[in-house]
């Protein structure tokens, strides 16, 4: 029997596709990428925007059509919010973000009773759903998600609503699977969540204290956190990364603008003062750290002084990369009842933002032309540095060791280096 697993959107999605995988292979699926040979065919979908959402749907399409005989398993955030819609999309077995562990036994019971399975949960009230992965298949580094849900509730984004309430991992599991994949050769592990920096809000521990423990792993090179809110870097943590250089020299920020005004609009927890005060005592600690952020331009209200007060705002901050995203309308959001900005107002904000992006990103790695950096080789011929710099190797080095190199140029966002 052979399985098909698609995914759309973020990491977390990618870690529950994997752990998908790996659940199919225990009941004895091979894995395949052609969906034309699948006997099962699972898509793993978003709705982190209108176009997500429409994505979703193709792919939905596209499967049936060209699989007509196909058990077809749709699950995830576009499950979850458009499950009356996507009844006539001929699916057969449709659930949210809940039970994505249980999909190889909801298939066999399809196989059994030939009807068609839809199941949904209240994820505002929901507990942690279990999952526990001892590998991630053409990766150096193993992901593991700790947390799900968000409380945020930012004006611009449906999430909340889609993966229900902050939850974690308990510990001791989390743990124990980091120190599985550790065993299994994996040297650095990537700590993921919706929202990460919330681990263990309301258990007694927190993201630091997982942090202290999976450290003592003597196997364990590397530490990376997928994404951080800039509320969630107190004292506690700076200390962890003061002392603990297992910790990557990279964190992705979100600051999703750079005005004051807008950031109010959004429903932020922060001001701008107190993101740099923030990011200073950050640099005060690492120096050469690489931070990196996701920005919206175009949001309702958005004035061109509020886009000026941004660009000078991230110009001040320093990011090294801005990965940049113009304001797409979310049903069900309070945003969506705001009043728009122009769509092409909204590509001349993302396109002057994109380019500033690439001459901070090149400026920043410029700074280590000459400098000796260890990377992570990926497939032989790349790499990754600990901030998070993609080196492009002189020579094939074996994957999923670690090389010193030494960086020799800079071409625009490409860097190159010298192995040692």
């Amino acid at each position: 029997m052979l399985a098909s697993i698609v995914t759309l959107g973020c990491k977390v999605n990618a870690y529950e596709s994997e752990l998908i995988k790996e659940n199919f292979k225990r009941y004895h699926y091979d894995i395949t990428d052609d969906l034309t040979l699948a006997d099962v065919i699972v898509i793993n979908t978003c709705t982190v925007t209108n176009q997500a959402d429409a994505k979703s749907r193709k792919m939905i399409r596209s499967a049936r059509k060209n699989n007509k005989d196909a058990i077809i398993v749709v699950c995830g955030c576009s499950a979850e919010h458009h499950k009356e819609k996507l009844l006539d999309l001929d699916i057969d077995i449709l659930i949210g973000n809940k039970d994505k562990s249980k999909i190889p036994l909801l298939v066999e019971d399809y196989r059994d009773n030939k009807k068609r399975i839809s199941k949904f949960y209240d994820l505002r009230n929901a507990t942690f759903e279990d999952m526990r992965i001892d590998n991630f298949a053409g990766h150096t580094r193993g992901f593991v998600k700790i947390q799900d849900g968000c409380d945020n509730f930012c004006a611009y984004c449906i999430i909340p609503f889609m993966r229900g309430s902050i939850r974690s991992k308990d510990i001791d599991v989390a743990y124990e699977e980091v120190k599985c994949l550790c065993d299994n050769g994996y040297q650095e592990i990537v700590l993921t969540g919706i929202h990460t920096g919330s681990y263990g809000r309301n258990m007694g521990y927190d993201l630091t204290d997982l942090i202290q423990r999976i450290s003592t792993l003597d196997n364990l090179k590397r530490i990376r956190i997928s994404s951080i809110e800039i509320t969630e870097l107190d004292d506690k943590f700076m200390e962890e990364l003061k002392h603990n250089d297992k910790i990557c020299n990279h964190l992705h920020v979100p600051i999703q603008s750079g005005a004051d005004k807008t950031l109010k609009d959004m429903n932020r927890k922060y001001d701008i003062n107190t993101f740099k005060s923030i990011i200073n005592h950050l640099r005060s600690i690492r120096p050469d750290i690489n931070i990196t952020t996701d920005l919206i331009v175009g949001f309702p209200n958005e004035s061109d002084e509020d886009f000026k007060e941004t660009l000078k705002n991230v110009k001040e901050i320093g990011f090294s990369k801005i990965h940049t995203f113009p304001y797409s309308l979310r049903d069900g959001t309070k945003a969506a009842l705001m009043k728009q900005v122009d769509d092409r107002i909204k590509k001349e904000r993302t396109d002057a933002m994109l380019r500033l992006s690439d001459e901070m990103e090149s400026a920043y790695y410029k700074c280590f032309i000459g400098k000796t950096l260890s990377v992570l080789v990926e497939d032989g011929h790349e790499g990754f540095t600990s901030n998070y710099i993609k080196v492009h190797l002189d020579h094939e080095c074996t994957s999923n060791t670690f090389v010193d190199c030494i960086i020799t140029d800079v071409d625009g966002t490409n860097v190159n280096g010298k192995v040692l």
